[in-house]
């Protein structure tokens, strides 16, 4: 990260990069065009001024590369001779300056509180550090015998610079050219899980009938932590233990996400830093090696597709098109048909039913 200090307390955190640029919606005094930093005094015009009293003005930093922004500094303006602070301001991000990613606290769009005073920093962490190259500080209120004026630091970390285009990346090793076994699998999960620690968690939901655990890799930024209105996705693969595509796009899949994270690549880095991410790579690893080692010649489309006990997993899930076609078939459809609920069907309950509840598999 970065640290700037120029004659005056350093803010840990990227502070205004050398190369930052800024920019306004409009103004009415103090500086435009130059970095309105902290403990600016009068010889720098004491800090930015709005040119309108309204909720649409801002103050835009250019950070010239990609950054992950992590929180904002601000202070009142300078002067002898007014009182002018923003009391509450909201905060966006951008990477072409036309299209703005606001910060939010869950749901809501975060209103972060300002200054009391002219000189008193005031610091706010964002709630979910965004990535992008450009940040807005939009104010929202300011103190009413005043207007709209303030100084800033801008707190975050440069993201590793993307390849220019046209630059060969470097392939990634062939990791699923033939499939991988239970103990590949965990060797694999452990290697990414070392490559990127900051943003994985392996954990287990479970063993097999056979005591094979099922290992889950966990990818966000803040690993192991439920964090209120973050979107969570989880995906399954391994169902029927001989279909092999399942394990190996999610173990790629793993693979892909840490290396390009690593990389800078935006759309990864917003991902990860935006979602919670939970993959299952084997839920029936017993099935699995049973196929594993005799081999896609011997094993036939049978073997290994169910678990150790016999259970199809893939008959856990409630059947609702059946109902549906069926319904079609009577030339009941396009008229409503309801199939958003469907009864557990009797035979589930038989003793040789080839279904299970949550049990060990």
């Amino acid at each position: 990260c970065w640290t700037r200090s120029s004659g005056r307390p350093a803010t840990s955190g990227m502070g205004w990069a050398r190369t930052a640029a800024a920019s306004t919606s409009r103004y009415g005094r103090g500086c435009q065009g130059c970095a309105r930093r902290l403990y600016d005094g009068d010889f720098y015009d004491g800090g930015w001024c709005a040119g309108r009293e309204d909720t649409e003005q801002w103050l835009e930093v250019d950070a010239r590369r990609l950054t992950r922004f992590t929180g904002v500094v601000t202070q009142g303006l300078n002067s002898i001779w007014t009182y002018d602070w923003v009391t509450s301001y909201k905060v966006q991000v951008s990477n072409d300056t036309h299209t703005w990613l606001p910060s939010r606290n869950g749901s809501e769009e975060a209103v972060f509180p300002g200054n009391k005073d002219p000189e008193t920093p005031v610091l706010n962490l964002l709630p979910v550090p965004l990535v992008g190259r450009f940040l807005r500080i939009n104010p929202q209120s300011w103190f009413p015998n005043g207007t709209i004026c303030l100084r800033a630091e801008i707190l975050g970390c440069p993201v590793p610079a993307m390849p220019t285009p046209g630059t060969p990346r470097p392939r990634p090793p062939p990791t699923w050219i033939s499939g991988h076994n239970y103990k590949e699998m965990r060797k694999l999960m452990k290697r990414v899980s070392e490559e990127c620690p900051d943003i994985t968690r392996v954990y287990s939901i479970g063993q097999s009938s056979r005591g094979l655990r099922l290992y889950v890799m966990e990818i966000s930024d803040n690993p192991g932590q439920h964090e209120v209105g973050e979107p969570e996705f989880r995906y399954v693969a391994g169902m029927h233990g001989n279909e092999v595509l399942g394990r190996e796009l999610l173990l790629n899949l793993m693979e892909f996400l840490c290396r390009e994270f690593r990389l800078g690549n935006p759309r990864v880095v917003q991902l990860v830093t935006d979602t919670r991410i939970h993959l299952l790579p084997s839920m029936n690893p017993d099935g699995y090696e049973t196929a594993y080692k005799l081999g896609s010649e011997l094993a036939g489309w049978a073997m290994g597709r169910w678990t150790y006990e016999g259970i199809d997993l893939n008959h856990n899930f409630a059947d609702l098109n059946t109902a549906l076609w069926d319904a079609e078939d009577n030339d009941l459809v396009p008229h409503e048909f309801p199939n958003h609920y469907i009864p557990i069907p009797e035979y589930y309950t038989f003793a040789n039913a080839t279904v299970r509840p949550q049990n060990p598999l």
